[in-house]
């Protein structure tokens, strides 16, 4: 079995500064990790390698240092990493991210399971793992609690639905998004780290892909463009009340009404 583990690059921090002209992160000079959520699909993949046969690749978008999130997953036991890295493919929405993903997934070959974290730390959306799914044209499911079995066409898992817990089987090759409930991911290994250090990386650029048309990457093939964005205000602002039960929660009524909470 072929396991593609998608991942990304993501500010360690919070306090990251934002272009006024493009409405996108500063990640130059930021210091990044890999998204928290992908750690779980890395450790999802590592474990079905260790019950069966299987290779497992990261793939990640991003500039060349995105490189360093790959080294990173060799320590954890990843057995080959891609990147793909062209400024025509910056600044590019959920969507044309998805369209790049799933040509490098193209590209890598012979992919048969596709996993990806629940979502990204500095996106939120939840949306690229489904969207690249329906651009290579196979099953997806989100929000995978267990991978119950493994078959020879086949996975059986349990999904996390709003009322329920499901049970399905989706015939591969498929896509699936894990919950963060599905495992603890490991440390890296120091051992892995020594023996990984020089190992290269796969580099891909839209020249690269089945389909190199370039207004379908980047914010030209983005289907959605950034109106405004900026970092919440802080309020530390507070206030003391005091007076009996009925006092206090008259206040508290009239506060509610005056924020327009209600």
């Amino acid at each position: 079995m072929n396991i593609i583990v998608c991942i990304k690059q993501v500010p360690s921090t919070s306090e990251v500064e934002i272009d006024e002209k493009t409405g996108n992160l500063k990640r130059d000079g930021v210091d990044s990790k890999i998204n928290p959520y992908d750690l779980f699909a890395i450790e999802e993949a590592i474990r079905l390698k260790e019950r069966t046969n299987v290779n497992v690749n990261a793939l990640t978008m991003g500039p060349p240092q995105a490189e360093e999130i790959l080294q990173e997953s060799f320590t954890l036991g990843v057995d080959e990493g891609f990147l793909v890295t062209d400024r025509k493919c910056a600044g590019a929405d959920v969507l044309a991210t998805a369209k790049a993903l799933a040509e490098g997934i193209k590209k890598i070959g012979n992919a048969d399971l596709i996993i990806c974290g629940k979502q990204t730390t500095d996106g939120d959306t939840g949306q690229v793992g489904a969207e690249i799914a329906e651009f290579i044209d196979i099953p997806h499911a989100n929000n995978i609690l267990e991978i119950k079995e493994i078959k020879e066409n086949s996975i059986v898992a349990d999904l996390d639905l709003p009322t329920m817990v499901q049970t399905v089987e989706i015939q591969l090759p498929c896509l699936i998004s894990l919950d963060n409930d599905i495992n603890q991911p490991r440390l890296p290994s120091y051992i892995l780290k020594k023996k990984t250090q020089n190992k290269k990386i796969t580099p891909f650029g839209v020249v690269d892909f089945e389909d190199p048309d370039e207004s379908k990457y980047g914010m030209d093939g983005s289907a959605t463009q950034v109106v405004k964005i900026f970092p919440p205000e802080s309020n530390d602002e507070t206030e003391t009340w005091e007076g009996n039960a009925e006092e206090l929660s008259e206040k508290i009524t009239q506060k509610i009404v005056e924020l327009k909470i209600v």
